[in-house]
């Protein structure tokens, strides 16, 4: 078992998340926390190329693991996890990019009134 599947198999099981859950955290981890890190609005495409390189490089290593271990490749499912990881961080960079949802002014006029 490869370093990273045992990483996923450990959080797995000790924060009792599916597998699919597992990725919808890690998305919004990688997609909230490069923005902080880095000071990029979230309307910004740069977290969200974080979480699509993270996305393919994880699929990626789950392939040659699969290849590695004489396992079957289960492409819909690779591809099933590339979506999942991907759809929540689309949604909040869609809702920042294209509405007023997340503008800062909003929010500080709701202070001041």
């Amino acid at each position: 078992m490869s370093p990273l599947q045992s990483v996923k198999f450990w959080l797995g099981e000790h924060l009792d998340l599916a597998k699919d859950a597992l990725h919808i955290y890690v998305a919004l981890i990688l997609f909230l926390g490069s923005a902080a890190l880095f000071r990029w609005p979230i309307k910004s495409w740069k977290p969200l190329a974080v979480v699509a390189v993270a996305a393919l490089a994880g699929e990626t290593w789950d392939m040659i693991d699969r290849v590695r271990g004489h396992i079957p490749q289960d492409l819909w499912g690779n591809w099933k996890d590339v979506w999942n990881t991907l759809f929540w961080p689309t949604m909040m960079w869609l809702l920042a990019s294209r509405t007023a949802l997340f503008d800062r002014r909003d929010f500080q006029k709701g202070t001041e009134e």
